[in-house]
């Protein structure tokens, strides 16, 4: 069983910058797709940005160019930078795993994060 224990977010004005991490337990950490998911108020989860086991990576076009998302194998954790923030980028953002390529099946426990303009 994959668990994810994520940490970092908050509120920050717009323009700022914030990073969430994600430690990982269980499975082989160096072999899942990861992803950041978030659900904006009133509306449906979206994945923001994965990272795939080869390092390839794929991206929301509303966050590419200012979200990073990166993965320590030998920590096992997952990260999003997130730079250039806009008000709405404001929602809980999770992050995820899957043993299988662009499907998950772990989910960590959500944190919000609010931009204020």
């Amino acid at each position: 069983q994959v668990q994810l224990e994520q940490s970092g977010g908050g509120s920050v004005q717009a323009g700022g910058s914030l990073r969430l991490s994600c430690a990982v337990s269980g499975g082989t950490f160096s072999n899942l797709f990861l992803a950041w998911s978030r659900r904006r108020p009133g509306e449906e989860r979206d994945v923001v940005a994965a990272i795939r086991a080869n390092g390839r990576t794929n991206y929301l076009e509303a966050v590419r160019g200012r979200f990073t998302i990166s993965r320590d194998n030998a920590k096992k954790t997952l990260y999003l930078q997130m730079d250039s923030l806009e008000p709405e980028d404001t929602a809980v953002y999770y992050c995820a795993a899957g043993i299988e390529t662009d499907r998950i099946n772990f989910w960590g426990q959500g944190t919000q994060v609010t931009v204020s303009s």
